[in-house]
């Protein structure tokens, strides 16, 4: 019993991590596929093909075969007329000069919204006579737009249905997916828009930004491979394609493959441009004036864990044995017999060694083992668990694959990167599970034009992870959270070395950070408390400013804490969700608020507790928070409440404030909040499925 316990528990310690093969490399150089075949070829060579799709394969449209190119030819479009706001506010973005989409923008005029699967514009301005001006009906889900003066562009996602001809086959094979569009509008009569262009790509949309009057709009989809048969990206206009994007890749393993388009294309000129890299599957865009950085978390194939737990055994573990089974088990290892064969004579030796040993020396050997995986797990893991960055050079519409780079952790979100001086400044969170514990911390780096890292600051805030960041010129601020929020400033002045400058902590966590102006910092999250039993606790909807003047010392120079657990705001993982403006001293934020105590009702047999929805504002200056006043849109009686009437957005135009849910936008005068004016917005009604009384038998 106690050999098989030892034996077994050995055992575990060497096959219980999953790292990657020691020794694996990775290539910086880019490469081109050729033909369709090389595609295949690369495919089967790394067994990374996907089988799941329910449909054969992804193909082109049977009626595009063959297509010629359109003319491209653009409207021009007529400057928009009647009374405008002198000051409005726009859609809340990371880099200036490069617009972000959303799901409603506006001129201080108009303002245009996605309101389930129509174009809504409504004449907003001024708000006494707001009212819908026009309603167009799009084709599949529609979900984000881009306004450029008389232009809208509308990104949707549409289901396809398409036949391809599987190599050699006779008779073609259909096959279902998601495509996306941008349609394009001229919206210079807003009474009634009209298409002028349609583009549309394999895949579904995944992020877009606008610079100037150009468009890049990024597409995913899965490489799905079968019967000797890939499809290709193409770019469409019209149902007629007019490109079939080069398709470049690395030869470095990954886990799964996709394909990764980017387009580009002009408002004004027509001009476009699309290259598609085939990589791992993206989820975190960041995007400046010159580049796209397109980023995923490093995946490998099973197949490298495998020979990584071989490697672990012989490398690690084998060092540690006595002598005697050490030699014969390198001895089993260099015989030309299968592994079976080799791991059954390995386990008898083993067997055999523990046989002759007394339990202090086990169990000492177990130990030393033991540590000695955990380490080297660590060491892996560190090396496995990195975020691999391309970045690809944009240039008025011109699309460059630039360079390749890879940085341990993973990344938040898009406020993790911020491009300064030509070098990429990163923060991420490197985290994994050992058997006996996890290891967690959080880094940053320093990246040069070619994504070589130039500085480094490693292993902050231990037993941590970050929760949100905000780079600001030659800072970093960043928060992260176990228990307690720790406030970081790190300092970035020296790309080859960046420090922890100073700290504070307090209670709760910031989920976004914005700034105030160059001393001070909002942070939006939740605040904390302890139960009885000593765990955290996560309350309500907590804003805080940070005064960092002293760098060395940041201080909490306010903070203002909304509702009870439960409380929610958009703006807390939306950062377009977020209405600040400095002259006007202005905050404004989206709540779903939890009021007072959760109360059994024994006659309906659940927990009920009020709620409310609408939009806080806040007077905000260097000295804090000052509650100005709510907008109402919803008030219930129990936790079942419309999350249609949930405010998603807000925006001003001069001295109004408009809040906007799923179905109103709501108008009211930005001093007192005193209601102006209502303008219902298309909405299917939901039956949310109250539960019934209960019926207790006499």
């Amino acid at each position: 019993m106690r050999k098989t316990y030892i034996i077994g528990l050995i055992l575990v310690l060497i096959l219980v991590a999953s790292c990657t093969r020691t020794g694996l490399q990775t290539t910086d150089e880019l490469k081109k596929f050729e033909s369709r075949q090389e595609i295949i070829d690369f495919l089967e060579a790394n067994q990374a093909y996907n089988y799941g799709s329910n449909s054969y394969a992804f193909g082109r449209d049977l009626a595009a075969l063959g297509a010629a190119e359109s003319d491209g030819a653009v409207k021009t479009a007529a400057p928009s007329s009647g009374q405008a706001a002198s000051d409005y506010s726009t859609t809340n973005i990371q880099v200036e000069g490069v617009d972000e989409a959303d799901f409603i923008k506006n001129d201080g005029k108009y303002i245009y919204i996605v309101s389930g699967t129509n174009l809504i514009i409504v004449d907003a301005y001024p708000a006494e006579n707001a009212e819908i001006i026009s309603k167009t009906d799009i084709e599949g889900y529609p979900t984000e737009l881009f306004l450029n003066d008389d232009k809208l562009v509308v990104f949707t996602q549409v289901d396809s249905e398409t036949y391809i001809f599987p190599e050699y086959d006779i008779l073609p094979m259909p096959s279902y997916k998601q495509n996306t569009k941008a349609i394009v509008y001229d919206i210079s009569d807003r009474e009634n828009p009209e298409i002028e262009k349609e583009y549309e790509l394999e895949g579904y949309y995944v992020n877009s930004r606008m610079i100037g009057d150009n468009v890049y709009l990024i597409v995913q989809e899965n490489v799905y491979y079968y019967d000797g048969f890939v499809d290709l990206p193409v770019v469409k206009e019209s149902s007629r394609i007019i490109a079939e994007p080069d398709i470049y890749y690395f030869d470095n393993p990954e886990d799964n493959y996709n394909f990764n388009t980017i387009m580009s294309f002009n408002l004004k000129s027509g001009e476009t441009d699309a290259e598609t890299f085939m990589m791992g599957y993206a989820n975190t865009i960041y995007v400046s004036k010159d580049n796209i950085y397109v980023t995923y978390q490093k995946n490998l194939p099973f197949r490298y864990y495998e020979e990584s737990n071989r490697d672990r055994f012989y490398n690690v573990v084998v060092p540690l044995l006595p002598v005697s089974a050490r030699t014969e088990i390198n001895t089993i290892r260099n015989m030309d017999i299968s592994d079976t064969e080799k791991w059954s004579r390995i386990s008898n030796v083993l067997e055999e060694m523990y046989s002759d040993m007394d339990e202090d020396d086990k169990q000492e050997l177990v130990e030393e083992i033991e540590e000695a995986v955990n380490e080297y797990e660590i060491k892996q893991q560190e090396e496995r668990q990195k975020t691999v960055i391309h970045k690809i050079g944009i240039d008025n519409g011109d699309i460059t694959y630039e360079s390749r780079g890879e940085v341990k952790g993973y990344l938040l979100d898009q406020f993790s990167m911020d491009e300064h001086e030509g070098n990429l400044r990163v923060a991420t969170t490197f985290s994994t599970w050992l058997r006996d514990g996890s290891v967690t911390y959080n880094n940053v780096y320093v990246l040069d034009e070619d994504l070589e890292i130039i500085g480094s600051e490693e292993e902050i805030a231990p037993d941590e992870s970050i929760y949100s960041t905000r780079f600001m010129g030659d800072r970093l601020y960043m928060v992260t959270f176990r228990q307690i929020d720790p406030f970081f400033v790190i300092d970035l002045s020296d790309a080859a070395d960046p420090e922890v400058l100073g700290y504070l902590k307090i209670p709760g966590f910031s989920d976004y950070l914005h700034p105030y102006d160059e001393n001070h910092i909002i942070g939006v999250g939740k605040e904390t408390g302890e139960n009885e039993y000593g765990q955290t606790t996560v309350k309500g909807v907590k804003i805080a400013l940070f005064d960092v003047s002293d760098v060395s010392s940041p201080e909490l120079v306010d903070m203002y804490e909304i509702g009870e657990q439960g409380t929610d705001s958009e703006a807390l993982y939306d950062h377009r969700a977020f209405l600040f403006d400095k002259e006007k001293g202005l905050l404004v934020l989206p709540i779903m608020e939890m009021k007072g105590k959760q109360e059994y009702d024994p006659r309906m047999g659940y927990y009920r507790q009020d709620t409310w929805q609408g939009a806080y504002v806040f007077d905000i200056d260097e000295n804090g928070f000052e509650l100005r006043g709510k907008v109402s849109h919803d008030e219930a009686l129990d936790y079942y409440y419309d999350y249609q009437n949930t405010v998603r957005r807000s925006l001003f135009m001069d001295d109004v404030l408009y809040t906007v849910s799923m179905k109103a936008i709501k108008m009211s005068d930005l001093e007192s909040l005193e209601l102006l004016n209502e303008v219902e917005l298309p909405y299917t009604k939901y039956d949310y499925g109250r539960p019934m009384p209960l019926v207790v038998a006499e």
